[in-house]
């Protein structure tokens, strides 16, 4: 059956990753499906982790940066969930255990768990402000250095906003559509380490391009956006006043108005002692910290300032993206998908509705969706059934889980070159041509590879819901996979009409 969840990481090529993926390679979890590295860079040797794990995948995302990467990951999983991993996180023993009970308690109508990330820092002196930065992990909500997703929430939101370039602000604009399509989110039972990694001198300086994102998350989320997202409040309209400050009395001192100029130059000094201060009081009281805090310290207002400038000019036109429905009609398989598979079954007292059908096809018929059904009946061409023995049990089947606006089979055989039997696309084509829809916005929902075969040559979209005559490559092969009918409605409602 299909597994539970697949991993997902982004990658620049670390030196950590391997030690990542030895720690996945050793869980004995069995719900851990695909292990998908995608390799971020823009150029450079292919990444070929040598695990010797045939789950292991590799992707690229050609520098699009992490909400790009991670989309490509999604697109490369086909698991009901899917857990984002940084690359430099480390997994304690047992990690995979806790991340499948995190997952397997998760009520349907959570979308995402978080597993709580642990900072180690040093324990003979104070944490530098680097390594502050990076243990405010500890209590950020909703990153992606360990998060899943359940994948009707991906599919419902269209996944990560590649307009956020960085790191951080990708993951609190997911959150938040998340929420606001309906999914509640939690924090689970997994932990996690991330380390501190080297922090170049300049390193609190040039991660003020930030600044550009969180301009674009009040555009697409209102100015309440940190709040909602359990950011911590930043410090731009100080820094705007420091710049302001700084830069009067520049110009004071160029008109030859020494006072003014003493006055703003003065104010100026105390708002960046301030900000030096804020800073260096918690650290470790270094003269090398100290410098480059006082450095920095001056730098980083007009920097953050100018960044945000421009990121408002540059963004002035953002709007939250919606995804387009893409759904207006789908097409079900008969024998094993919506009705207990019966082989040849002529005879309409054995029909029996398979779990979960009737309230998931009335699901589909409350949003105003077409269902049609598509079966192959090779029966017939075999002389074991008659076309009134499949007309009969397609009248029962209507009885028990209809209407659907078209009961459409082949009677043919495997040698008989036809173009209707699955997985030719015969049947979906007429399918859509009766819903009055483009196959393109048709889905198939069925068991096995000829319905995803079928789907696909028509160019409509599938899912696939697995039993347990499915053989293993057709899941490995399928694009979209749900454990149950529930399920596969999910993702349906999800790329459908809203």
């Amino acid at each position: 059956m299909n597994p539970l969840y697949d991993v997902v990481i982004p990658t620049v090529g670390r030196a950590s990753l391997p030690r990542l993926l030895g720690a996945l390679r050793r869980e004995t979890a069995t719900e851990l499906g695909r292990i998908v590295v995608v390799d971020d860079r823009r150029d450079g040797v292919p990444l070929a982790p040598s695990t010797g794990d045939t789950r292991v995948r590799i992707a690229r995302s050609a520098g699009r940066g992490p909400a790009g990467a991670r989309n490509e990951g999604i697109r490369a999983t086909n698991a009901p969930w899917v857990l984002f991993l940084d690359d430099d996180v480390q997994l304690p023993p047992g990690w995979g255990a806790r991340a499948e009970h995190d997952l397997l308690t998760a009520a349907r109508n959570v979308g995402g768990v978080q597993g709580r990330v642990d900072v180690p820092l040093p324990m003979h002196r104070r944490p530098t402000d680097w390594e502050r930065n990076v243990a405010s992990l500890e209590t950020a909500c909703w990153i992606t250095a360990d998060m899943a997703y359940r994948r009707a929430a991906l599919v419902a939101t269209g996944g990560f906003d590649e307009r956020f370039p960085r790191a951080y602000r990708e993951d609190s604009d997911l959150a938040l559509r998340v929420r606001d399509a309906g999914w509640q989110l939690r924090v689970g039972t997994r932990r996690s380490l991330h380390p501190v990694g080297p922090g170049p001198w300049w390193i609190s300086v040039t991660k003020q391009r930030g600044n550009a994102d969180d301009v674009l998350m009040t555009k697409l989320h209102g100015r309440n956006w940190r709040q909602r997202s359990g950011a911590p409040r930043g410090r731009a309209r100080r820094h705007l006043v420091t710049t302001v400050l700084g830069a009067a009395a520049v110009g004071a001192w160029t008109a030859d108005r020494r006072r003014a100029a003493a006055v703003l130059g003065g104010a100026w000094l105390a708002c960046t002692g301030e900000f030096a201060r804020a800073r260096i009081r918690p650290g470790p009281g270094s003269a090398d910290e100290i410098a480059r805090m006082v450095v920095t310290s001056a730098i980083i207002p007009p920097v953050a300032s100018a960044i945000r400038l421009r990121a408002c000019i540059a963004h002035r036109h953002a709007r939250r993206r919606h995804p387009e429905p893409t759904i207006e009609a789908v097409v079900v398989d008969r024998d094993g998908t919506i009705v207990d598979d019966v082989p040849y079954n002529g005879d309409p007292g054995l029909v029996r509705p398979a779990a979960g059908a009737a309230s998931a096809l009335a699901r589909l018929r409350r949003r105003g969706l077409p269902v049609l059904v598509a079966s192959n009946q090779s029966g017939v061409a075999r002389g074991l059934l008659t076309r009134e023995d499949v007309e009969r049990v397609n009248r029962r089947v209507a009885e028990l889980l209809g209407p659907f606006d078209a009961m459409l089979y082949c009677p043919h055989g495997d040698d008989d070159g036809c173009e209707c039997r699955k997985p030719a696309a015969g049947l979906v084509l007429a399918a859509a041509a009766i819903a009055g829809v483009d196959p393109a916005r048709c889905i198939v929902i069925g068991d096995c590879a000829a319905d995803v075969g079928a789907a696909r040559s028509a160019g409509a979209g599938s899912i696939l819901v697995p039993n347990a005559a499915t053989r293993g490559e057709d899941i490995e092969d399928a694009t979209l996979v749900a454990d149950d009918l529930e399920t596969a409605v999910d993702y349906v409602l999800a790329m459908g009409a809203r």
